[in-house]
């Protein structure tokens, strides 16, 4: 998920855009970006393929259980998007199935506040060890004890 097609990718699959016809047209990525970006998800567990049609073999993907845990990602960055860079309102808007227009943000899921940097502290997890990604963080939290 770490490159700028594999959330839009991801996003699209979400709304019913699964083929990978339509996946090229969509964002306007070239074919062979959207194959390693189709290949790398489903390698991931993200996405599964599904055959629909056997002459010619082609596929749509779903989201697999870990996909759509993770729909909720780029629907908030495309929300920031629009916030930030759609001066005329949003190309699409997203509705909740209780029929209300959508806005993701994240909760805690004990005191149901809204979390915001300011109120987000760390310390180590059972799994934490100093590597790439957690190194600066595995140092100073070391310093504190």
């Amino acid at each position: 998920m770490g490159d700028c097609w594999s959330p839009l990718v991801v996003r699209d699959i979400s709304l019913g855009i699964d083929t990978f016809e339509d996946l090229v047209r969509d964002p306007g990525v070239s074919r062979a970006l959207l194959k390693n970006r189709l290949d790398r998800l489903v390698d991931g567990d993200v996405l599964e393929r599904v055959e629909y049609a056997t002459r010619p073999q082609r596929f749509r993907y779903v989201l697999t259980t870990s996909g759509r845990e993770l729909v909720t990602v780029p629907l908030a960055l495309t929300q920031w998007g629009d916030r930030q860079h759609a001066p005329d309102g949003p190309p699409i808007v997203f509705r909740h199935h209780c029929g209300e227009v959508l806005e993701v943000f994240v909760t805690c899921r004990t005191c149901s506040g809204a979390v915001h940097p300011e109120g987000v502290s760390v310390q180590p997890g059972p799994g934490g060890r100093a590597a790439p990604g957690t190194l600066v963080i595995a140092e100073r939290l070391a310093g504190m004890a």
